[in-house]
């Protein structure tokens, strides 16, 4: 465990950006590589900068970053005018999916932060300095981190900040992005993106899928989640900015996160916290939107027909569910969840989803929090199988290769204990200036097919690979 903090109090102050508007909304603001994001429909939270950090490796990650924020903002000296989910003190996090993975989870404070919710709009800014935060600094700050003209100071009418800050093209890019380019749609005819296998080829991957359903037929488990990883080579080097921007576009039901180089879009939900109301979004059962092509009826009846309709599909989503909702009973006083799954329809697949909303109750005298909720809900069979144990095990045998961050928790919580943390699917981790690392992962049930499976994996990598301009 370590974090880089400044001795002192954190300050902060959050004003109402009223007044002005935002085309495009929250993605608007999508203009640095290294920009904490977290957005949907065009609302969320955009963090710039950091002041504090914390790290950690191990079975305890979740808990040691839930005592290190509590402590840190306990003796907090807040001025919020706003007061909503999400103002206040927050931190971005990213979590490793493993107990056992060398990659380091973290919670990112940062200094500077944008936020669209239900209408309304805001600026927080943070920081350990003895200094008055006042409006004017606050939007001076932001202003520094867009690197654009001034803002207009409040009072003076009407203003489109998305046009004061020259976006969506302007901006700079922190680590290896340029306003405007550098994704892999920009590229010339003789400089082109290449992409290879990661730990496992596709021959070898497929071999680890055969060996997981021999073993869900030896009843050992029931549910194994199997993921493989490609490398994408951006000769002109990755934009992470317009990564995160054409998601935030073009998959506007899913929660586009980007946090330290890992950036995605998931349609999953792992538990969202507003006071004492906790949702989540399950997933599993998965359809290619291709397969529908030439296919009698409407694209949508095609999806009930094959998903609903599928024994396979409905069992694998059946113990998603049932894993959610045992690990969230103990925490919760009611609880609701759909009694049949619903089509959700996504631009490159659709997916059998489930809504799960619960009342939570106190614990040892306190409602729980966050992470002390992600702590006992991760992992899900909808990322790992069941029994966890041995799927996770099975998982390191087979896989050859430490997930790191992806389908860990990623997300934001503040002060109050809010939050929502998604599951970090359809992502990838930048690993250097012109590198990508691509993850996607299958459910495997006793009537997988290896053939089929590694075929929806190509067709959940499709959000990324479009991203950077590579035709899948």
């Amino acid at each position: 465990m370590t974090s880089t903090l400044r001795t002192g109090t954190i300050k902060t102050l959050t004003v109402p950006l009223d007044g002005r508007s935002f085309s495009g909304g929250l993605p608007s603001f999508l203009v640095r590589d290294d920009v904490l994001c977290w957005t949907r429909r065009e609302a969320g939270l955009v963090g710039f900068g950091e002041i504090a950090r914390f790290t950690a490796t191990g079975p305890e990650r979740f808990l040691e970053a839930d005592i290190w924020w509590r402590h840190l903002v306990l003796e907090a000296d807040v001025t919020d005018s706003v007061d909503c989910p999400g103002t206040g003190p927050v931190a971005f996090g990213s979590f490793a999916f493993s107990k056992v993975s060398t990659h380091r989870s973290r919670l990112i404070v940062p200094e500077v932060v944008v936020g669209v919710r239900d209408g309304r709009a805001w600026l927080t800014q943070l920081t350990f300095d003895d200094g008055e935060l006042t409006e004017a600094g606050a939007l001076a700050a932001l202003e520094r981190w867009l690197d654009a003209d001034p803002l207009d100071a409040p009072g003076d009418g009407p203003e489109d900040l998305t046009a004061a800050v020259g976006l969506p093209s302007g901006g700079s890019s922190a680590s290896g992005g340029r306003p405007g380019g550098g994704s892999a749609a920009n590229l010339g005819a003789d400089v082109v993106p290449k992409l290879e296998t990661g730990s496992l080829s596709e021959h070898d991957w497929m071999a680890a899928v055969t060996a997981g359903v021999a073993e869900i037929r030896t009843g050992k488990l029931e549910k194994l989640v199997l993921a493989r990883d490609i490398v994408a080579t951006i000769p002109e080097g990755v934009n992470a900015a317009e990564i995160l921007r054409q998601l935030a576009v073009r998959y506007r039901e899913c929660w586009t996160y980007g946090v330290d180089g890992l950036v995605g879009s998931t349609p999953e939900m792992l538990i969202q916290v507003e006071g004492r109301t906790a949702q989540a979004r399950v997933l599993a059962g998965t359809l290619d939107r291709r397969d529908a092509e030439g296919m009698d009826g409407s694209p949508l009846e095609f999806a009930e027909r094959v998903l609903a309709g599928s024994e396979k599909q409905r069992h694998e989503h059946e113990i998603a569910i049932q894993s959610l909702t045992t690990q969230l009973a103990p925490f919760s006083e009611a609880m609701n969840a759909h009694s049949e799954p619903f089509i959700l329809e996504l631009p490159n697949v659709w997916h059998l989803a489930s809504d799960v909303k619960a009342e939570l109750t106190e614990v040892e005298g306190h409602v729980p929090t966050c992470l002390a909720l992600i702590n006992a809900l991760h992992p899900t069979a909808a990322v790992c199988g069941t029994p966890t144990t041995v799927a996770g095990a099975l998982i390191r045998k087979l896989e050859h290769m430490d997930r790191g961050p992806y389908a860990g928790p990623v997300g934001w919580l503040d002060a109050a204990g809010n939050g929502e943390w998604g599951i970090a699917l359809r992502g990838a981790v930048v690993e250097a200036p012109d590198t990508v690392r691509l993850y996607a992962g299958c459910g495997i049930v006793e009537g997988s097919h290896p053939e089929a499976e590694l075929a929806e994996t190509w067709a959940k990598f499709r959000p990324m690979l479009e991203s950077l301009g590579i035709k899948s």
